[in-house]
């Protein structure tokens, strides 16, 4: 059911009414749209959306560095999952830096042609979109840009870019009889039209649900499976014929879903059929989500007290 954004949807459009206006150099000159929807190895000094939010201009120029730190294009004093938990954290904890979050992740993965870069800011938009979607007004440039890189047409297209690169690589090499640190590396990695795909699924999902529910901010094992989402599809949001496509290697002769059963039978161990209101009365939503990952990892925890969790 996937429907071709209109050319009103692209970016560029968006960000000719958005932007703050940039400038570079000694003469200070204006950064054209398309420029400052590139890639870049440079840190940004303001944020790329205009805002009047003083924290968001504070923190917009922070995370647009822990984005490069993820993506390996910079530096960091932390390891990669702790990365990607800050940017979530700031992104969740602050709803008006999402829209700037999701820009600056669209323009770290254009024109971006060192491939484990590439893909790791593929990866921390899947991430993010577990956790937050943008604002109804960005929504349809997101989808747009996502669905753009859907097509298999422009892996071949990077793919072949990345080539011409190494190639013209080599031939300096070749001159200069010394062999400089290489910047373009071979890949044979996952295309990104999959990491694509996932995020446009993500992304109608998160449009409808909401960023996620509860006090508790995100942590290290929910960053660990929304990482690991994109290749291990979750359980919950997953069609009824996918759940059972997942399990027939655990339980090739279960005609029921093992998640349906198995929290039943939690419900009922914990008395749920004695219990008002099971299934009207919401559980605590923290142990809910606590327990969707355990789920998730094909465990049940044990302690649990309150019936309306399972």
């Amino acid at each position: 059911n996937l429907r071709k954004p209109s050319s009103e949807t692209d970016i560029e459009n968006w960000a000719s009414k958005h932007f703050n206006k940039h400038t570079q150099g000694l003469f200070r000159r204006k950064v054209s749209i398309a420029n400052m929807l590139a890639w870049s190895s440079e840190s940004i000094k303001k944020p790329m959306i205009m805002t009047n939010d003083r924290n968001v201009k504070k923190e917009a120029c922070e995370i647009f560095k822990l984005i490069q730190m993820y993506m390996g294009d910079r530096r960091a004093k932390t390891d990669q999952l702790n990365v990607a938990l800050e940017i979530a954290t700031k992104g969740w904890s602050m709803q008006g830096l999402r829209d700037e979050l999701y820009i600056q992740l669209c323009r770290q993965t254009t024109e971006n042609f060192r491939y484990e870069s590439l893909a790791r800011g593929w990866e921390l938009m899947a991430i993010c979109l577990a956790f937050f979607p943008p604002t109804p007004k960005f929504h349809s440039y997101l989808e747009g840009y996502i669905y753009r890189h859907m097509d298999p047409v422009n892996d071949t297209k990077v793919t072949q870019h990345i080539k011409e690169l190494l190639e013209r690589s080599s031939k300096k090499k070749s001159k200069l009889r010394k062999k400089p640190k290489p910047y373009i590396e071979e890949h044979d990695g996952v295309a990104i039209s999959t990491y694509a795909k996932y995020c446009y699924n993500k992304l109608q999902k998160a449009a409808l649900t909401g960023a996620k529910k509860g006090l508790k901010k995100p942590n290290i094992e929910e960053i660990r499976h929304a990482k690991n989402a994109v290749f291990n599809p979750s359980m919950f949001g997953s069609s009824l014929q996918d759940i059972i496509g997942m399990q027939k290697e655990r339980y090739p002769d279960r005609q029921l879903p093992w998640v349906q059963t198995r929290l039943s039978e939690e419900v009922l161990a914990l008395n749920g059929d004695q219990t008002e209101g099971i299934f009207r009365v919401p559980g605590d939503i923290d142990e809910v989500n606590a327990l969707k990952l355990q789920v998730d990892q094909w465990k049940i925890p044990t302690g649990l007290e309150d019936p309306h969790v399972p």
